[in-house]
């Protein structure tokens, strides 16, 4: 499907400077581009009704903010979402916890989910391994290498790595 040349013209005419109207709007480059990029999709859409108007510009730029508004007021009932489903007095992490959340990125996909279902979901072994779908073995191994991995990156004695 070509592009009318005039659309095209338009587009390259009118785009910076409607990306840039969003991005200090939005605060996020890469939002301002998919919002602005929504706003001319949809105006190619209707191009031959779009560009009999009067400010064709105009009508871009009415959708987009429109769009820019609805991500907001979407991200702000979130927010107030989340709020509510956080208690207050959630303490914050102490350097531990940090310490061990960063531990924990260090490691594979698979050690990393044996791990949080056998220390933080109190899975046994046996549940894990019907959970993945792996042999008890694999998740047993799964669980010494992180926890040895795991133990070397938080220079932790080495009883707990024996544990299980």
């Amino acid at each position: 499907m070509a592009v009318a040349p005039d659309f095209a013209e338009f587009y390259s005419a009118t785009y910076p400077r409607l990306l840039t109207q969003l991005y200090a709007f939005a605060g996020d480059r890469a939002d301002a581009q998919d919002i602005v990029q929504e706003a001319f999709t949809r105006a190619f859409a209707q191009w031959a009704t779009v560009s009999s108007f009067d400010d064709p510009v105009g009508w871009v730029r009415r959708v987009a903010w429109n769009l820019a508004i609805s991500r907001w007021r979407r991200a702000k009932r979130l927010l107030h979402l989340r709020r509510e489903l956080i208690a207050d007095d959630v303490p914050a992490p102490d350097a531990l916890s940090l310490d061990l959340v960063r531990g924990l990125r260090q490691l594979s996909p698979p050690l990393r989910q044996a791990v949080v279902l056998h220390y933080l979901a109190d899975l046994s072994v046996q549940e894990i391994a019907a959970f993945v779908g792996a042999p008890e073995g694999t998740v047993k191994a799964r669980l010494h290498r992180a926890r040895t991995t795991l133990s070397r990156l938080l220079s932790v004695d080495e009883e707990w790595v024996s544990h299980d």
